[in-house]
């Protein structure tokens, strides 16, 4: 029986899902966490098995496996977590995914709509930024109730390269990037410290472009070095994240693909922005201090991403 109030279903019981689903369940923030697939058997597994981990790790939230394709159990959920679609293959971009993906997360995302109308919907999906936009679509829901993953990991992803290259804890690190979840992702060396020292006074410029470079490439270097799938401990770490946010209605500032309205000069287009999270999905999307380099890239990921944002309506 669920202990507490508030329900988050995870869609896609993959590597990316399944491990959301877990970490979820170990915030104990919900009495419920469901977990579904388009396959028999396989969610339902899943949530057995970490439901049988409750007692040694000391949470209470009940994980509900899902098989089929149904939605039968995901009704009135707070937050809807949406992974599902194809990984990435070696030598293969975000973007490759488009077509096989937009038609996956369509048909997830007009359920979630029937079945969950008032929920906070996080995608993701790739390609992240076109699926954030399609499913907004699709859903019918107000744009601040749909956002994306992909800041957060990124940023994630820049702080641990940081930390490495220094040898200092990733603790000590902080960093920031913007923009689209690829090719034109604008990481911010000027909001980023090392123990509160600006990055610039303790690396060469560089070794900060060769980070930005890996950081840009991060998820197709896990992608090489695995061969048979894409990251999914550090983005579900991001996800499952979001998703707590909203839950707690925290205020968390946190790098997401949001939607964008007038910030920085820039409107109408899902882009990877900071934003105030809370039970509404994103409260505001806040603005902060850019170098002119770094708000020319950003307004240039927004005219790249809005032409394929464009594309995906007809998908």
């Amino acid at each position: 029986m669920a202990t507490k109030p508030g329900k988050i279903t995870v869609v896609g019981s993959g590597f990316y899902g399944s491990t959301t689903a877990l970490r979820l369940a170990q915030y104990d923030v919900v009495g419920t966490v469901v977990l579904t697939d388009i396959l028999e058997g396989k969610p339902e597994g899943l949530a057995l098995d970490i439901n049988q981990s409750r007692s040694i790790e000391g949470f209470e939230t009940e994980v509900v496996g899902v098989g089929g394709g149904s939605y039968e159990g995901t009704e009135g959920s707070d937050v809807v977590v949406i992974t599902a679609g194809l990984p990435r293959k070696p030598g293969m971009s975000r973007m490759d995914l488009i077509e096989t993906n937009a038609g996956i997360v369509r048909e997830v995302a007009e359920n979630v709509a029937r079945t969950s109308p008032d929920a906070v919907v996080i995608v993701v999906s790739n390609p992240l930024d076109e699926m954030t936009a399609l499913a907004q679509l699709a859903t019918g829901f107000p744009t601040q109730r749909v956002m994306g993953q992909a800041g957060m990991l990124d940023t994630a992803r820049f702080t641990d390269n940081v930390a490495r290259e220094l040898g200092v804890p990733t603790s000590s690190v902080r960093t920031l990037t913007l923009g689209s979840h690829g090719d034109t992702m604008v990481p911010v060396p000027s909001r980023c410290t090392v123990d509160g020292k600006p990055l610039a006074d303790v690396l060469a410029a560089d070794r900060i472009a060769h980070l930005v470079d890996r950081t840009r490439n991060g998820g197709a270097e896990v992608v090489a070095l695995l061969k048979t799938g894409s990251a999914y401990y550090a983005p579900s770490a991001a996800a499952a994240r979001m998703a707590k946010a909203v839950i707690e209605d925290s205020g968390a500032v946190l790098p997401v693909c949001a939607w964008v309205d007038g910030e920085y000069g820039i409107s109408g287009v899902y882009l990877g922005v900071e934003a105030e999270i809370g039970r509404e999905g994103v409260r505001r999307v806040v603005e902060g201090d850019l170098t002119d380099d770094e708000l020319a890239g950003l307004r240039e990921a927004a005219e790249a991403v809005r032409t394929k944002q464009a594309d995906v309506a007809d998908l």
